[in-house]
């Protein structure tokens, strides 16, 4: 296969795009930023969130690979509670989102978009499967401009014909996400912080999420590429997450054991749009894609304070 992976120098999108040239699979990425991890993905670095209007021979009138299979659209400004400070991102990732669709568009080309748990809102009505977002629920800018990603991409299989997959992901985590000074994610960032021996804050203490680590993510969006080109399934909307719920304290709990420290934790509210609970029902994955997470949250910890602190020494 050839695909196209914007948001290619991301977690999810390195960690797929390494997978699918060791399978054998020719990757193209589109990102306005270096890929800190590796410089084995072919990459063109362009803004996606500009207001491109002339699609006939790529996005913003520049030359793309031929013959693509398929579209996977990851780029996106992904922290939440970034977004509710600075809400202009929210509308660049629709943007994003809208430029990817017209190339697909123009080119004829399947799309598989990255969505979020997000859209379903704070759940604590405990409603997890693909059939019940409700958008009256929508808890912050961010789960609104996936909201809108969604809706985008619904239109176009409607009005143009182009096939897609959703994927509702669910915190993933683990190998090329510590890129913590560009974006702050918990789990690196507790990693780094409690190896240091410095405070860290859980937002949240009865805060319980589906953690997915990134191998288990890569196999479900890798096995919904195939099948997605070669016409077995489309148009399906799709959680893709460990299926199991944590708290974020027992999370950091976690990195402590493996790291033999003792946390410095102090326990804070949720704060403005975040999601406090959230398991998803992954059985419409199972029957689809064959999928079956393999790596539960305390042995993804292990490996990702080990893949951690291995990267972190090499920097030195």
């Amino acid at each position: 296969m050839r695909i196209l992976i914007t948001g290619s120098s991301g977690q999810i999108g390195t960690n797929l795009g390494l997978h699918l040239q060791d399978e054998g699979h020719f990757v193209y990425g589109v990102d306005k930023r270096r890929n800190m991890w590796t410089s084995k993905i072919e990459t063109l670095y362009q803004d996606l969130s500009m207001p491109y209007r002339d699609f006939d021979s790529g996005i913003g009138n520049i030359e793309y690979p031929e013959n693509l299979d398929a579209v996977v659209h990851f780029a996106a400004h992904a922290k939440v509670h970034e977004l509710v400070l600075n809400p202009a991102r929210a509308l660049e990732n629709i943007t994003m989102t809208f430029n990817a669709l017209e190339f697909c568009r123009k080119n004829n080309l399947p799309i598989i978009f990255s969505s979020s748990r997000e859209v379903y809102g704070d759940i604590q009505r405990y409603i997890t499967d693909e059939t019940h977002a409700d958008f009256a629920f929508t808890e912050s800018p961010y789960s609104a401009s996936k909201i809108s990603g969604e809706a985008l991409v619904y239109s176009y299989a409607q009005c143009y014909d182009i096939p897609y997959l959703v994927f509702r992901f669910s915190n993933v985590y683990g190998r090329y996400d510590n890129d913590i000074e560009r974006m702050l994610r918990v789990i690196p960032h507790f990693i780094k912080s409690i190896n240091n021996e410095q405070p860290i804050t859980v937002f949240g203490e009865s805060k319980v999420l589906d953690f997915t680590y990134v191998d288990d993510c890569v196999r479900g969006v890798s096995s919904g590429i195939e099948r997605l080109v070669s016409g077995q399934i489309k148009n399906q909307t799709i959680n893709l997450a460990y299926g199991q719920g944590n708290s974020l304290v027992d999370m950091a709990r976690f990195i402590a054991e493996e790291l033999g420290k003792e946390p410095n934790m102090t326990v804070k509210p949720a704060r403005v749009g975040e999601v406090t609970h959230y398991v998803a029902d992954i059985s419409k994955a199972e029957e689809l894609l064959g999928y079956g997470p393999e790596v539960s949250l305390r042995e993804g910890i292990k490996r990702s304070v080990a893949w951690s602190l291995d990267w972190w020494d090499k920097e030195k």
